[in-house]
């Protein structure tokens, strides 16, 4: 009976390099934190490589900042080389830059308003799991967690470009997830209600009192409480979860 190819094996936590996208501020920020302190190192995107970089540096030396359209196939390519020559391949990835889109209804929105949220939401997350996704599958390693959105299950009033978006980045989750079954690569959606972060300033006071009133717990959520739930997917202590999505919304969703 012939031998069984070896697989590659996952690299120690200490050398595991994680991108988190839109990594300068809200919901990233904490992730990039709770990663480092989890041990291994972080590279914090942006599309304000500024900010980015001011971030890592408050950080320390295992993390750095890095400017990134995430809806440009070439910015990533370069992004990634320039992590592996630093560092080592990417083993993490954390889709989480987003915008929230203006608060209208749909018949009062432009066509660009609707393209520019598909782009970034959900576009951004695609062009980010195409890029990574060889080398984790090379290394027989990897893990995704997509920053998808409560709106994405039950569809929110007045944000129905951002709703669209995240309902999208769960079926990609999902199908993306089937694909790389076998490889080693886990790939699972997290979905916040209202998280209290700076993409609040994108939408009206009706909307976030809209938002929080479906909530049970009757408050928005920490940055903080979503980072530790990234974190625990990012870790070697999931392993037959795939695929999945899980909540983080303060009793909106269960199910």
């Amino acid at each position: 009976m012939p031998d069984t190819p070896a697989q590659p094996e996952a690299p120690p936590p200490h050398d595991r390099v994680a991108l988190v996208t839109g990594g300068a501020r809200g919901i990233g920020l904490a992730v990039a934190i709770r990663l480092l302190a989890d041990g291994g190192r972080v590279v914090l995107a942006d599309i304000d490589g500024d900010a980015a970089e001011q971030a890592a540096a408050a950080l320390g030396e295992r993390a750095t900042g890095v400017a990134l359209d995430v809806t440009a196939p070439d910015e990533w390519e370069r992004a990634l080389n320039t992590i592996a020559g630093r560092w080592a391949p990417v083993a993490i990835l954390v889709n989480n830059a987003g915008i929230a889109g203006r608060s209208a209804p749909i018949w009062e929105l432009e066509i660009e308003e609707w393209n520019q949220v598909l782009a970034i939401d959900l576009t951004g997350v695609f062009v980010g799991c195409r890029a990574v996704l060889p080398g984790m599958i090379a290394n027989g390693y990897g893990r995704i967690v997509n920053i998808a959105s409560i709106a994405g299950k039950e569809g929110n009033p007045n944000a129905a470009p951002y709703s669209a978006a995240k309902a999208g980045v769960i079926g990609l989750t999902k199908a993306i997830a089937k694909e790389v079954a076998t490889s080693g690569v886990i790939v699972n959606a997290v979905t916040p209600a209202v998280i209290e972060t700076g993409i609040l300033k994108q939408v009206s006071d009706e909307h976030i009192a809209y938002m929080t009133s479906r909530i049970p717990m009757g408050r928005v959520g920490q940055p903080e409480e979503v980072a530790a739930l990234v974190a625990f997917l990012c870790s070697d202590q999931v392993t037959f979860s795939t695929g999945a999505v899980f909540d983080i919304s303060g009793g909106r969703a269960t199910y």
